[in-house]
């Protein structure tokens, strides 16, 4: 089998899922970050305190090909990506065994110094699955054998790879699949769902595709979709694509996270320096600065058009200097009770408001990571470099452990650059670790 490798920037870096392929369950997880985007799961009776070496495995599989894919849990079955022979393809696992069930073939393996193979993670959605490879191949599949219904290209569509390849998870919202192929015919497209027919390409947005995925949100009585890429973050029109809103962007490096919108707030954060922001859009779509300017340390964007004026693209907000408290590699940022939660370059764990910005607490018991999943006030958070996977509870009173445990084995395929990449998910009293072709399944459900 030739494994190849891959890279940190996206891994992963997707809306609104059902069944599949076999009756889906209450405590599901079909996509990035889970049922809503958000990495929040209203799945209840699980440990509140491991035992000493962590909870109990149930099953190791060595099945997963190398690569930085996430897992999406529908119908008892697991959905990833990795690579398998010359080609990256499209897993599915039994999810309470390991044993995997069939691949469908995605395309030839994205090269990189940091490791080859895919990075996003697929989308479930009835009787479908939809997976974005690492060169842009987008693929939907039957859910049930994986037989191929259709594929569509980024590059067809204008879009170049990154430098890390693409990374983003497909968004499934209504009667459409969406993704970034970024690109001066368009940076974002809208897919029929059912025929991968191209609904409608976002042409007032060309911004190169980076590593963020989308999501959806009803706001000003309609459907929106907002994403982030290295220049900007916006809003679009559910139904035509239309740049309803967009804010400038000092993205440095790469802009990986997801953004969180709550209540009329829109929440980003990058790495490498660059930091936070949070603004509320008004009735009109016009952007208010949420967060206190905070003196930047790097240069600031160049101007742009007045808040709330409009013209091509929709209503502009102004280049305020960034936030420093939260500044997210890739590991992600969970919002839960009024605060957000993840690992800030510098700063390490951290906890800050999400309506002032201010940092509340922060701490480095544990290494830089990914913050997976909340369900009843409790974080997973997996370090990186150790592969230490630790239980902590959502507070901002500090950062309180409940436990740990160290992945073990861990890969011998692994880039000597790449690190555990991959973020937790917990589904129907299951934890779900990777470390390249290594998948873990552990029980995390309370007796």
């Amino acid at each position: 089998m030739n494994h190849s490798r891959l890279l940190p920037a996206a891994i992963t870096s997707i809306i609104l899922i059902t069944a599949v392929a076999g009756p889906a369950q209450a405590d599901d997880w079909p996509q990035w970050r889970g049922p809503e985007r958000t990495d929040i799961s209203k799945e209840t009776g699980l440990l509140k305190q491991w035992p000493d070496g962590g909870p109990k495995q149930v099953w190791l599989s060595k099945e997963g090909g190398l690569g930085y894919s996430g897992f999406s849990i529908v119908g008892g079955k697991l959905f990833t990506m990795g690579t398998l022979g010359d080609n990256e393809v499209l897993i599915a696992m039994d999810a309470n065994t390991g044993k995997q069930l069939w691949t469908a073939n995605i395309g030839s393996i994205l090269k990189n110094g940091w490791g080859d193979g895919p990075r996003g993670t697929p989308t479930v959605d009835a009787n479908r699955v939809y997976a974005l490879g690492g060169l842009g191949a987008l693929i939907c599949a039957e859910a049930a054998s994986g037989k191929l219904i259709w594929k569509a290209t980024m590059a067809d569509l204008g879009g170049k790879v990154p430098n890390w390849g693409y990374a983003e998870s497909p968004l499934v919202d209504g009667g459409a699949v969406l993704c970034l192929p970024g690109g001066d015919q368009g940076a974002v497209v809208a897919f029929d769902k059912m025929t991968g027919k191209v609904i409608w390409q976002s042409k007032e947005l060309t911004d190169g595709a980076q590593y963020s995925s989308l999501i959806a949100a009803n706001l000003n009585g309609g459907r929106q979709y907002i994403g982030l890429t290295m220049k900007h973050f916006f809003g679009i029109n559910a139904k035509d694509g239309k740049a309803l809103w967009q804010c400038d962007w000092p993205g440095q490096v790469a802009v990986i996270p997801t953004p969180i919108f709550q209540d009329g707030q829109v929440y980003i954060t990058s790495g490498y320096g660059v930091g936070c922001r949070a603004v509320k859009i008004g009735p009109k779509n016009e952007i208010i600065n949420v967060f206190p300017k905070v003196i930047a340390e790097a240069a600031p964007a160049p101007p742009a058009a007045p808040a709330g004026k409009r013209g091509k693209g929709g209503a502009r907000g102004d280049s305020a200097p960034m936030n420093k408290t939260m500044k997210n590699h890739h590991g992600g940022v969970i919002l839960a009770g009024g605060h957000l939660y993840g690992y800030s370059d510098g700063a390490g764990w951290v906890c800050h408001d999400f309506k002032t910005g201010e940092q509340v607490w922060a701490d480095k018991t544990l290494g830089k990571g990914a913050v997976g999943c909340l369900t009843e006030g409790m974080l997973y958070c997996l370090d990186e470099a150790t592969g230490t996977c630790a239980l902590i509870e959502a507070s901002p009173k500090g950062w309180t452990e409940h436990g740990r445990f160290k992945l073990d084995p861990q890969t011998q395929q692994r880039s000597p650059r790449g690190k555990i990449w991959t973020h937790p998910v917990v589904a129907n009293g299951k934890l779900y670790l990777r470390d390249q072709e290594l998948i873990f399944c552990f029980d995390v459900k309370g007796k």
